[in-house]
């Protein structure tokens, strides 16, 4: 590409960019499919503010002339010469020059292509962050469903209250109480998945341009929410070493962030969890420096060698820590009951805002739960399940040490559904998984779970949903690819993929 500015020109920086990329679009110059640079390699050869180049690339998705995914990076989506004709012969409506900003930075399929994957029987699907289907309680569920419709039918086909049941509440709050941390059922909030009560402390909390600290890696629907927010997230390093608290501490002080996004607990993807004098440290910290802590919980009563320290909600008796957790990791998805727990200001702000997005979880699902846990069948499922779950993590393990090339690393979790893996020196996630897909498994590449996409040399492997020799296949795949991969490089075949071949990554 050639792309010459004009710095004496009123016309801004950005739309000098957006205008010369559009002209070699619109002239099959940059074909589809075609990846654009990386904004801050592109910013770094035209001597701009990454900003500029960000601003150009938002210009030219609104305009639908391309796109951008997280793991395959952004790329064209009009094909020169790509006019078609509506009714009477006039030019069809362009939807994409309606859509606002904010559609451009909701444009990450990640997410939905995941699940979109869940049941493609002959493929090894390492990707999946679910629990496995066969060891869901069924029966006890379809027992509980036919006595609550038996007893109160009309009730339960009817509208409830947006915070949600209160029998589902108060089940919850004991719930927590259990673990340590006490919460009245008037500040829990039951949410429709805890992505959803992402979303909506996003809406409260976060204006464009507002700073959030999130770690690195970090959950990928976390970042999402986040960057649909127009929020500018600043990733805290955390490793086996645990949590950077003097660079979380600085950051704190430096960018004043709205708050800081942790999973403590066996977190997604990295599998690592803190020790309660980490946690205490995230806290005294976020004490002095004022800044609010959002707990994602998702994972933690998924143990297999031993039980977690206690959340950070129930170690913090000032109220600066938000809880998120949900019953899709510990029962099933499908039903989608999640809640929120903290101080009551919070959780009544997020209500006005949910009553402008569903209304409420489903009413059915939410006391078929509440039921659930009043019958202490929860406790029994855990139990059940952990054994499960222990096998197919040591399984993978077992496979790793037998088929990883040299440099390969990993970190066996001690709870939670993955395995973290680096992947060699000059190994590339983005193509090793074109190489996998061929031998049908899938992971997801480690770019997803990074603010600024880097982490290309990583990849998160989940043991859940494959008995351990379908495991012990899908890591000996993987393994066969980084030496595949290694073998063409060697050879001089170390090109950059085309394209077209990293076209699968749409998939994930």
């Amino acid at each position: 590409m050639n792309i010459v500015l004009d710095r004496s020109s009123r016309t801004p920086l950005y739309m000098q960019i957006r205008n010369a990329l559009r002209e070699m679009i619109m002239s099959g110059s940059l074909a589809l499919g075609y990846r654009l640079p990386p904004e801050r390699k592109l910013a770094a050869a035209l001597e701009v503010n990454r900003s500029t180049v960000v601003k150009a690339y938002e210009e030219l998705a609104a305009d639908g002339l391309i796109e951008s995914y997280v793991g395959r990076g952004t790329v064209v989506a009009h094909a020169a010469g790509a006019v078609e004709s509506g009714p009477l012969g006039a030019p069809p409506l362009r939807w994409s020059h309606l859509f606002n900003r904010q559609a451009a930075r909701t444009n990450d399929p990640l997410i939905s292509n995941l699940l979109n994957q869940l049941g493609q029987g002959e493929t090894i699907n390492l990707a999946a962050g679910a629990p496995a289907p066969e060891l869901y309680p069924v029966r006890d569920i379809a027992e509980i469903t036919a006595e609550i419709l038996t007893a109160s039918p009309h009730e339960m086909l009817e509208y409830s209250s947006p915070q949600g049941l209160l029998s589902l509440r108060v089940a919850l709050s004991a719930y927590m109480r259990q673990r340590g941390c006490v919460v009245s059922p008037d500040d829990i909030l039951v949410t429709s998945g805890s992505q959803q009560g992402l979303d909506l402390l996003a809406r409260i909390m976060l204006e464009p341009g507002d700073s959030v600290l999130v770690e690195e890696p970090s959950y990928p629907g976390a970042l999402q929410v986040f960057r649909a927010a127009g929020a500018r997230l600043v990733g805290i390093p955390r490793d086996e070493g645990g949590l950077h608290i003097d660079v979380l501490e600085q950051a704190m002080l430096r960018y004043r962030p709205k708050f800081f996004y942790t999973a403590p607990t066996f977190q997604n993807p990295s599998g690592l969890s803190m020790n309660e004098s980490e946690r205490r440290a995230l806290l005294n910290v976020a004490y002095r420096c004022h800044v609010p802590v959002i707990e994602d919980d998702a994972y933690s009563e998924l143990y297999y060698d031993r039980v977690p320290a206690q959340s950070l909600a129930a170690l913090d008796p000032f109220g600066m820590v938000l809880y998120l957790s949900t019953f899709s990791k510990m029962l099933f998805p499908g039903l989608r009951v999640a809640w929120a727990a903290g101080p009551g200001e919070v959780i009544r702000r997020m209500i006005m805002a949910r009553q402008l997005d569903d209304i409420h979880t489903g009413t059915l699902a939410q006391q078929i739960i509440a039921e659930y846990c009043r019958r202490g069948l929860l406790e029994e499922h855990l139990h059940n399940i952990r054994p499960y779950y222990k096998k197919r993590r040591d399984a993978v393990a077992e496979a790793l040490r037998d088929f990883a090339p040299p440099g390969m690393q990993w970190t066996e979790p001690a709870g939670g559904l993955y395995f973290w893996c680096q992947l060699p020196p000059g190994i590339s996630a983005e193509r090793l998984l074109v190489v996998c897909q061929a031998a049908r498994v899938v992971f997801v590449p480690g770019a997803a779970f990074y603010a600024d996409a880097s982490g290309d040399n990583f990849i998160r492997i989940g043991f859940t949903r494959h008995d351990e020799q379908s495991l012990r296949s899908g890591v000996e795949a993987i393994c066969q690819g980084i030496r595949q991969l290694r073998k063409k490089e060697t050879a001089g075949g170390g090109e950059r993929s085309r394209a077209e071949d990293i076209a699968p990554l749409a998939l994930l």
